[in-house]
């Protein structure tokens, strides 16, 4: 039997025995994909204010209680442990271990965060006709750290991180209009034009994911990024984090409907 890739269910089973090894971008387009962010008991609060007080960086779709790896609002009966493609670990703000299931690493304590994702804006991108490069050749899309600095809260603080998409002239008006829709899923552009306003040295390096291809006369748009936390991570140095790799988000069961503000 052929795996659906529209189905949120079938996408995490396949993930979960390790069926399916690949960015989860374009995969069940028309449902909300998610950030993971675990933290201790202890840093839970200090997070969850973070995210407050960034949310277009940090949109939060969901906290789970303390200790459970189970998304009772977004996904009830998935697992958060198994059902992301690949997960990140750091340690005293180190990256120290990316693995494709976390298990082991789960502990009593930790208090997992999820937040939207910009997956959700770029299906109503395409649906209004931008083309998007990634998409069209399963790419993830390209972020980087910026000299934008987040509003801090308690001991985390750090850069804001942009993903960046080549936008053709035509198109920027629809894209822009499209994205704002989705507050809940980084919403309207951050920034348009010269990447080194924000600090981007090199259009073509990306700090995380896949060098895009620009065509004549492309514009870059930039939004921010729930990959944010991980460059938290590295200046705030909690003791212990979980991440997902950056492109391989955890799909939910929630349709991208439900985040639309108009």
């Amino acid at each position: 039997m052929s795996l659906d890739l529209s189905n949120p269910q079938e996408i995490r089973a396949a993930i979960r025995k390790g069926e399916l090894k690949r960015t989860t971008a374009g995969l069940a387009p028309d449902y909300v994909q998610a950030n993971l962010a675990v933290l201790p008991k202890e840093q839970a609060y200090d997070f969850l204010l973070f995210c407050q007080r960034n949310p277009q960086s940090c949109p939060l779709l969901e906290v789970t209680d303390v200790g459970s790896a189970e998304p009772k609002i977004v996904a009830p009966g998935a697992d958060l442990r198994t059902d992301i493609v690949s997960y990140r670990i750091y340690e005293q703000g180190r990256l120290v271990d990316e693995v494709n299931d976390a298990t082991r690493y789960w502990r009593d304590d930790l208090v997992a965060f999820l937040l939207g994702c910009s997956f959700t804006f770029e299906q109503a991108m395409v649906q209004a006709g931008v083309r998007l490069w990634h998409l069209e050749h399963e790419k993830a899309v390209a972020m980087w750290r910026t000299n934008i600095q987040c509003q801090p809260a308690g001991t985390f603080h750090g850069p804001m991180v942009v993903s960046m998409r080549p936008i053709r002239p035509g198109d920027l008006a629809k894209a822009v209009t499209a994205s704002a829709r989705f507050p809940g899923a980084h919403g309207a552009p951050v920034h348009i034009g010269d990447p080194a306003r924000i600090g981007i040295e090199d259009i073509h390096k990306p700090h995380y994911g896949d060098p895009q291809k620009f065509e004549p006369g492309d514009i870059p748009v930039f939004w921010a990024c729930g990959v944010t936390p991980q460059a938290v991570a590295l200046e705030s140095k909690p003791p212990f984090m979980i991440t997902h790799s950056p492109g391989n988000m955890f799909v939910t069961d929630t349709l991208n409907s439900a985040l639309a503000a108009l």
